[in-house]
């Protein structure tokens, strides 16, 4: 567990919008000192007032996770202006809603880029700073694709699966150095950000999450957690991602046949796509002059607020002697009809 007697320094990439809003902001109710990094420039500046206002101090830099030496010069500004950094949470990403047909390979590097190689350059500037003091969190939000491909997100889908894998052998080698500093990961499940009215899209109707769809205050209390308490390897946050990874495990094949026949309308809603829509791709939606997106996409009124699996998964102490002292009383009573 993290020291919380004093406020720590925390790194939030993919800051400016959906759940790195949200943790940001989480973080910055908590008193932490919070580097905001992210493309969008107007998003950026509402996140800081929205950590200033809670509390919170705020160091927002405008950053491209996809380029080693824009995220290198940010964490050394961090460690100028706020101290060594305490916690790095990578989740900055972007993606192509298209079959893989129709997206071109630069689309498709480009996601890649960003999604894997931007946890890649943020690990590596954190890990720079914390292996010679021995100390700090690396949390990488992953998701449940990252270990279950859905159709119409092969890019995304693509590069979680390598987050996954850098993931595990990273954490080998810190666990053979010895080293107190920790990563972990945390799934997600579908989280109602903005990403769907500015992820570039080919599809013919509006993007929207699989449902069940939570709110990124979910997720960013999960990533919060898993700062807290980095020493399990993973998380898996919402039911459906504890769903979906085990029917993965068991019938994979039939779970394939079940997403070729579901995966695309449940990825679309009933309306059109709007042509016109932002794509951040290639720049920020919310530029120096944007529209501030927020956290919150356009599925406030399907989005759940709490997952019970993830308060049972930061609760399985209490579980845990909750279900001994069942299993003891039942046990008496066995014992008793026995005599």
């Amino acid at each position: 567990m993290t020291d919380r007697n004093r406020p720590r320094v925390v790194v939030v990439t993919g800051a400016s919008g959906g759940i790195g809003r949200a943790a940001a902001r989480e973080f910055g109710a908590r008193g932490d000192k919070v580097a905001l990094l992210a493309r969008g420039e107007t998003g950026l500046r509402a996140a800081a007032e929205e950590i200033r206002d809670a509390g919170g101090e705020a160091l927002p830099i405008p950053t491209d996770v996809a380029d080693w030496e824009q995220v290198r010069d940010a964490a050394d500004r961090v460690e100028e202006e706020l101290g060594p950094i305490d916690v790095w949470v990578n989740v900055a990403f972007s993606s192509v809603f298209a079959e893989f047909k129709d997206i071109d390979p630069a689309e498709f590097r480009r996601t890649t880029e960003v999604t894997y190689l931007g946890y890649v350059h943020g690990t590596k500037a954190a890990l720079d700073r914390m292996l010679p003091r021995d100390h700090g969190v690396i949390v990488q939000t992953g998701s449940a694709l990252a270990k279950r491909g859905i159709p119409l997100q092969s890019a995304y889908c693509g590069a979680k699966h390598a987050i996954q894998g850098f993931h595990e052998s990273l954490r080998t080698e810190l666990l053979h150095r010895k080293s107190n500093v920790r990563v972990t990961i945390v799934h997600m499940p579908a989280v109602n950000t903005p990403q769907f009215d500015w992820v570039e899209s080919k599809l013919p109707r509006h993007a929207q999450p699989v449902p069940p769809i939570y709110q990124p205050e979910v997720a960013a209390r999960a990533l919060v957690y898993a700062a807290d308490h980095p020493k399990r390897r993973e998380y898996w946050v919402g039911g459906s991602t504890v769903l979906t990874l085990l029917a993965n495990r068991i019938a994979p094949g039939l779970l394939d046949r079940y997403l070729a026949r579901t995966g695309y309308d449940s990825q679309q809603t009933d309306r059109p796509r709007d042509p016109h829509q932002p794509a951040n791709l290639w720049k920020p939606a919310d530029g120096p002059d944007g529209h501030d997106f927020g956290a919150h996409g356009d599925f406030d009124d399907k989005a759940h607020p709490r997952s019970i699996q993830t308060w049972a998964a930061e609760h399985r102490g209490l579980l845990a002697v909750g279900a001994g002292a069942a299993l003891g009383l039942t046990g008496a009573g066995l014992l008793r009809n026995g005599r």
